[in-house]
């Protein structure tokens, strides 16, 4: 079948705001036409998308599935937009996203030095998302951290990093210098599997507030140095592996030039750092 966009918007703004008359209001249309819209594509998918009571709207299971994948399918249209007038105009561009605590900045500035003409974006990845925007056209090339989902994707390794157990500063463990993952089990762990939250500092706060720990990269603990935390070494667990990332159907000259570029720089400022 073919999904028609308008309805999927429709679908999203509703979903978003769990309410129709408010989501009319944002889409400025009358509220029966966003109700018929919604009915008719819940009729084109063969399935309930949402729970209408006479004060709220509830998403089903299906629903809930919908909105999530429409943020893929907006963020892919959206892009494939955004190329076609970069080509119309003549505009060169490339959108560089990169995980929390890895520095791009010397890959930028060698790049720049050679493709003066070339537009350099940069895309600061949430902490539990990674090769999404470059599945979804968000991002041309990433700097990231394993693990994520390498199918289809080219990944030039630059470096390991070390990971360091995040403890409340109050905790029993946070007095000894190192720790192995003996010592950290039955500890509640935070992290995108346990417990999606909305940001590093929303996690962060948690640990503080002693909700529980985590283990996480050493670059992503120096974004968080606070007195009421503490970061201690765990010696048995391997260390994390960051790569230059791109998708492999891409064969633009300019970005395989960055990926070359930012493969050599960011390999020799990471063994600068000791990282």
């Amino acid at each position: 079948m073919d999904l028609d966009l308008r309805k999927l918007r429709y679908f999203a703004a509703v979903a978003e705001h769990r309410h129709f008359g408010r989501a009319a209001e944002r889409l400025y249309i009358a509220q029966p036409v966003l109700s018929r819209q919604i009915r008719a594509l819940e009729q084109d998918l063969g399935c309930a998308l949402l729970v209408r009571t006479t004060r709220s709207v509830q998403l089903t299971a299906a629903g809930e599935r919908l909105q999530e994948e429409a943020r893929g399918v907006f963020a892919t249209v959206d892009a494939a937009v955004r190329r076609v007038l970069e080509v119309d105009r003549g505009v060169e561009r490339l959108v560089v996203a990169f995980t929390p605590g890895l520095h791009v900045s010397e890959a930028l500035r060698a790049y720049r030095a050679t493709h003066p003409d070339v537009e350099i974006e940069l895309l600061r990845l949430d902490w539990w998302e990674q090769d999404a925007p470059l599945r979804d056209g968000r991002a041309d090339v990433g700097y990231l951290r394993r693990p994520f989902d390498d199918a289809g994707l080219r990944v030039v390794p630059i470096s390991s990093e070390p990971k360091v157990a995040c403890l409340p500063a109050t905790h029993a463990l946070a007095r000894r210098r190192t720790l192995t993952c003996a010592d950290l089990e039955g500890e509640p762990v935070i992290d995108a599997h346990s417990r999606r939250t909305s940001s590093g500092e929303e996690q962060f706060e948690l640990i503080a507030a002693g909700h529980g720990i985590a283990v996480v990269p050493q670059g992503v603990a120096r974004l968080y140095s606070r007195p009421d935390l503490v970061y201690r070494p765990v010696t048995d667990v391997l260390p994390v592996e960051t790569c230059v990332v791109v998708a492999d159907d891409r064969r633009e000259r300019r970005l395989l030039d960055f990926v070359t570029v930012a493969a050599r720089v960011l390999a020799r400022a990471s063994s600068l750092r000791g990282g």
